[in-house]
């Protein structure tokens, strides 16, 4: 039996990525799913190639795909996409794994809690993670039933995962959500569900030692860094934006990280700017993760094809006992 090693420090990559609905009306400039799949699916494998040496003990690397916008057939093809490419062979803890593909999910559609609307899911590779709980939250004054909430344009969710390392036994919570884009009420109030929930969940899956889970959030916050949403949390003293934890010269890409689809133009031009993010918690004993790197990836190249109208949010990081 594998001991629980909870003050051996994991490294994790924290992807979040807000990939567009599969709309059957494109905006300018934008092309169907079925063209923007490949592209994002060899984004994906590329910054989750760490796994590739999961079969060697000494590699404890992990990593979390944190999505926004996906459909269910969208989510089906990343799934597929992914465990196709998934590594091959035998693990050194293939004795305790479970059967099937590499990478799993968790999240529902938000219209009905089950397939219907948008997800915010969260993938994982099962090689690494076993799951222990995981729950959806609706951002309205109910939030344990589908609903939307104050002057929101569109139903929204919080996607909470409670994962164990299958090696070393550390516990981690994931989060991951998509504030309105409409409401600034709504996301000004979708907030403290968030912490709240945040907080539940640690007390919880506290261990035996009173000591509480760390935890990330990811997301698209529709927000800018001088807006509500994005204020109260930081404020909160809860979270702490990873960009905030690396100097400016050690950070890759650009900062903005929704473009639209034609970022040249007066179209979007008021969105445009840095509104994807990955907070880590706890933000009073945040120097228990260490951020080894931050990064933005493009989401167009030389064909002028845009994977989505956002770009992708890396964070490297390593937790270590708080």
């Amino acid at each position: 039996m594998v001991q629980r090693n909870s003050a051996q420090p994991l490294p994790l990559r924290i992807l979040t990525h807000n990939i567009r609905y599969a709309t059957s009306t494109p905006s300018k400039n934008e092309l169907p799913w079925s063209e923007r799949c490949p592209l994002i699916l060899s984004q994906l494998r590329y910054h989750t190639r760490i796994l590739d040496g999961l079969s060697a003990s000494s590699n404890l690397a992990s990593c979390f795909i944190c999505l926004q916008e996906a459909l269910h057939s969208q989510l089906q093809d990343i799934l597929t996409g992914l465990n196709n490419l998934s590594p091959q062979g035998s693990s050194t803890l293939a004795a305790e794994l479970p059967t099937g593909p590499a990478w799993a999910h968790i999240g529902v559609g938000r219209e009905d809690g089950r397939k219907e609307g948008e997800y915010s899911p969260i993938i994982y590779p099962i090689q690494a993670f076993k799951l222990l709980d995981f729950q959806t939250r609706w951002l309205s004054p109910t939030p344990e039933q589908p609903s939307k909430g104050w002057d929101a344009g569109s139903t929204r969710i919080l996607t909470v995962g409670v994962f164990e390392h299958r090696a070393i036994r550390r516990r981690l919570i994931a989060c991951n959500t998509h504030l309105d884009n409409e409401g600034t009420v709504a996301r000004k109030e979708s907030i403290p569900i968030i912490l709240e929930t945040i907080k539940t969940m640690r007390q919880k899956w506290a261990d035996a030692d009173g000591e509480e889970p760390q935890f990330f959030l990811a997301g698209d916050f529709n927000s800018f860094p001088t807006q509500e949403a994005y204020l109260d949390t930081a404020r909160s003293g809860v979270l702490g934006d990873i960009i905030d934890f690396v100097p400016l010269n050690q950070r890759y890409g650009n900062e903005v990280t929704f473009t639209g689809f034609v970022p040249d133009t007066d179209e979007d031009k008021d969105d445009i700017g840095r509104i994807d993010f990955i907070w880590l918690g706890p933000r009073k004993n945040v120097h228990g993760w260490e951020v080894a790197g931050y990064s933005v990836l493009p989401n167009v190249f030389d064909d002028g094809v845009f994977c989505s109208d956002h770009r992708c949010v890396v964070g490297d990081v390593t937790l270590f006992n708080k």
